[in-house]
């Protein structure tokens, strides 16, 4: 039913909903960019829901609070305390590690404003619990949300790193002046 409602909202709304990930894949890290709005959660949960994935995502702890906690973790809210130096990393591959089925959604960006440098914990997570990553897309320009490529972290996260954003070069986010790829974690 979730599912049906989802494809109808994105309909109305004119968004297509692209999945492009062989069925084998049943436990991935799915990065989501651009991020740079509030919106984007919004469609992205629409969008995830409409294909009947089960994806899970980090968010702040702080975000569990009554009573939006109870909501957000029944939407799929892992709380993370990034105040204190916890191994997020090694939780969350133990998650893997216990869940044959799962997904995780991370933006890599890390916030909805303009960051020069992504985040490397999608990277780190991946490898620790030898899953893929999967990248999705929110492309405002075009209207459609996919969940595309599905690539192994190599040895190079640098190297990982450019492709990823010669992917992303050309979705359209949107608020465009918020998301910033040219120098994506690469030495200036």
């Amino acid at each position: 039913m979730i599912a049906l409602l989802s494809r109808f909202i994105l309909w109305l709304a004119g968004w297509k909903v692209v999945y492009d990930v062989p069925h084998e894949y049943r436990q991935f890290v799915l990065i989501m960019a651009p991020h740079t709005s509030n919106w984007d959660f919004l469609v992205g949960r629409l969008a995830l829901w409409s294909l009947r994935l089960k994806a899970f995502f980090l968010i702040k702890k702080e975000a569990f609070f009554f009573p939006l906690g109870p909501i957000v973790k029944a939407v799929g809210g892992i709380p993370v305390d990034r105040a204190h130096g916890n191994n997020v990393v090694s939780e969350v591959a133990e998650i893997f590690r216990k869940n044959p089925i799962m997904v995780i959604t991370i933006t890599p960006e890390g916030t909805r404003s303009l960051r020069r440098n992504w985040k490397r914990g999608f990277w780190y997570i991946a490898r620790q619990a030898q899953v893929p990553v999967v990248m999705g897309y929110l492309d405002y320009g075009k209207k459609v949300a996919g969940v595309h490529r599905v690539f192994w972290p190599s040895e190079s996260y640098e190297q990982d790193l450019v492709m990823i954003s010669d992917f992303y070069r050309n979705i359209t986010a949107r608020h465009p002046e918020k998301f910033n790829l040219s120098p994506v974690n690469r030495k200036e």
